[in-house]
């Protein structure tokens, strides 16, 4: 829609905008927000389809409703971020939506949408405030609402941070309620036996001084130990497990400040400006002894330093940094370059191997050029066979997906759960405001509600990793694959960069065989929405590599799952 020719339209001949012929869409929202909500969501898209049908000179193009989500920003709206493209395509010459505070709770971001949407030929009204950015005094009375909006988030917010300093003040355990060695249940650590076990025995490899966190990832999932996704515990969260003072049954609080609201930009604070104080054993009873905790601690302070000065083996344009791990002892790959007749001789080694001693790894350095023609003969493997492929990997997927009935329903029942519960809180915040309820009543119960809304939370995003994708979305995500491989068949091993292997390859593991021989998994991305720990080896047939010594590399290539 031409907006100046439009305005000037509605002025010269005295019409209003429902004498014009239009493409309207309609957006809503039900969020955590407070607001004087009188219908349901349900009665809301109901009642802007009838709307927009009865006016014989509109078309509906689509409705966009983002349910359960915040309005501070819009960033992780998925409906409103669709709204945008098919706007920015074309398709829509008006947006209805119910008040400025459904649309942006943010100045800034209330203008900057309006002015994008304006230059694309979209129009929004605010039907409840009587705004239409179709007339030409609607940016000043819009950034007058969206003033007084953005006010109430920030009054809301900083009631919500007085309640989460009290709780600190008061002992109750905040954050992630998937803790290990733990059960959290209202605001206070339970022990978790099988847990506590694992927590122990890192504890007590690892202060040995002979275990690394990669070699203790791959003792631990061969021990059976799993995370919250069923896939391995990653070494980092080893490490993370090893510093954290709660262990050795220390309270620990206060650890990230907001700082901008709107932005939601967090500032980690030091460590001597946390809450943190030898517990009873009432809200977080210990795990390892503080011996134990200082011991593992100090060994892990001096490997940390140890790494950083090895500046080489991170270097990010490097191809292949953090996609080659080695499956003997989990470590990831360190690049090694030497000067052979005044040219870089680039080799890949176990990072393991490197730090504890060729005898630690049965792992042998492989040269950057071999790994290069590995991939390019994969890429050219898939742009032949492609069709055979795709049916292969979606007849090995439908297997996989079986596991998982019943997961949408699932997921279905706890957002509707996640949003009787929100409902609830924000009914008492209106008590409070209104006076029916004092302030220490008002954080008493918003504390149970805010603790149960957060573990119902994680239990939908454990559920929601597990949804698998469709089969359309699954053969769209294999073409691209088969796209790629397409475009960088005729690519030539030295022109291979890193942008190709991120575009295609998820990782690449090394599995030592014998002194003469290695396998080569390289796994390709799918971009599916749950647990890529499995892989089907779907992708061709496997091929052998002979180096000038002898050793054999013998690949395989598979998608991860």
């Amino acid at each position: 829609m031409d907006i100046y020719a439009t305005r000037e339209e509605l002025k010269s001949r005295q019409k209003n905008i429902f004498d014009l012929k239009l493409n309207v869409a309609y957006y809503a929202r039900v969020s955590t927000d407070k607001e004087e909500q009188k219908t349901s969501i349900e009665h809301q898209w109901t009642f802007f389809e009838q709307l927009i049908s009865d006016v014989k000179n509109w078309t509906l193009v689509d409705g966009y409703i983002d349910e359960g989500i915040s309005g501070i920003t819009v960033t992780h709206r998925e409906e409103f971020q669709r709204m945008l493209q098919d706007a920015k395509a074309g398709k829509i010459d008006l947006i209805i939506t119910k008040e400025i505070t459904r649309f942006a709770r943010n100045v800034l971001d209330s203008i900057r949408y309006t002015r994008e949407l304006l230059d694309c030929g979209t129009a929004v009204w605010f039907r409840n405030d009587n705004i239409n950015t179709l007339d030409e005094d609607s940016e000043l009375r819009l950034s007058i609402m969206s003033g007084i909006a953005q006010e109430e988030s920030r009054k809301l917010s900083s009631r919500v941070r007085f309640g989460h300093a009290r709780s600190i003040q008061n002992g109750v355990v905040l954050g992630n309620s998937h803790i290990y060695g733990w059960d959290k249940r209202n605001g206070k650590l339970f022990l978790n036996p099988e847990e506590a076990k694992m927590v122990q025995l890192i504890f007590e490899k690892y202060a040995l001084g002979n275990w690394s966190t990669h070699s203790l990832e791959q003792f631990l999932w061969e021990c059976g130990y799993r995370n919250y996704k069923g896939g391995r515990i990653d070494s980092h969260v080893i490490a993370n497990i090893i510093r954290n003072p709660k262990y050795k049954g220390y309270y620990v609080g206060g650890k990230v400040k907001i700082v901008d609201l709107f932005t939601k930009k967090q500032k980690f604070l030091p460590e001597d400006e946390w809450v943190m104080y030898k517990d009873d054993g009432t809200h977080v009873p210990a795990i390892v002894d503080e011996k134990l905790w200082e011991d593992a601690n100090r060994i892990l302070e001096e490997r940390s330093k140890n790494i950083k000065l090895k500046k080489t083996s991170y270097k990010q344009d490097n191809l292949f940094t953090g996609l080659i791990h080695c499956a003997e002892d989990g470590a990831a790959y360190w690049l090694k370059v030497r000067n052979v007749r005044g040219k870089a001789a680039k080799t890949w080694v176990c990072s393991h191997r490197i730090k504890q001693g060729a005898v630690s790894c049965r792992s042998k350095p492989v040269k950057e050029e071999i790994l290069l023609e590995m991939i390019s003969d994969v890429y050219n493997n898939l742009a032949q066979s492609n069709k055979s492929i795709l049916h292969k990997y979606l007849e090995l997927y439908e297997k996989e997906i079986n596991k998982t009935e019943g997961t949408e329903e699932k997921i279905d029942n706890i957002q509707h759960e996640i949003i009787v519960l929100e409902q609830k809180r924000d009914k008492l915040l209106d008590y409070n405001m209104g006076g029916y309820i004092s302030d220490a009543e008002f954080l008493s119960r918003n504390k149970v509600f805010t603790q149960q809304i957060a573990e119902t939370k994680a239990n939908l995003e454990q559920l929601k990793s597990m949804k698998p994708l469709s089969k359309t979305e699954l053969t769209d995500q294999m073409d691209r694959i088969l796209d790629y491989a397409k475009e960088y068949s005729c690519v030539k091993p030295k022109d291979i960069t890193r942008a190709m292997i991120e575009n295609t390859i998820n990782n690449i593991e090394i599995t030592p065989v014998n002194e003469k021989k290695a396998e080569v998994m390289i796994v390709f991305k799918s971009g599916s929405l749950h647990s890529s720990e499995s892989v089907i080896p779907a992708l061709g047939q496997e091929k052998t590599y002979t180096t000038e010594t002898g050793y054999e590399y013998v690949v395989h290539s598979g998608i991860s799952m």
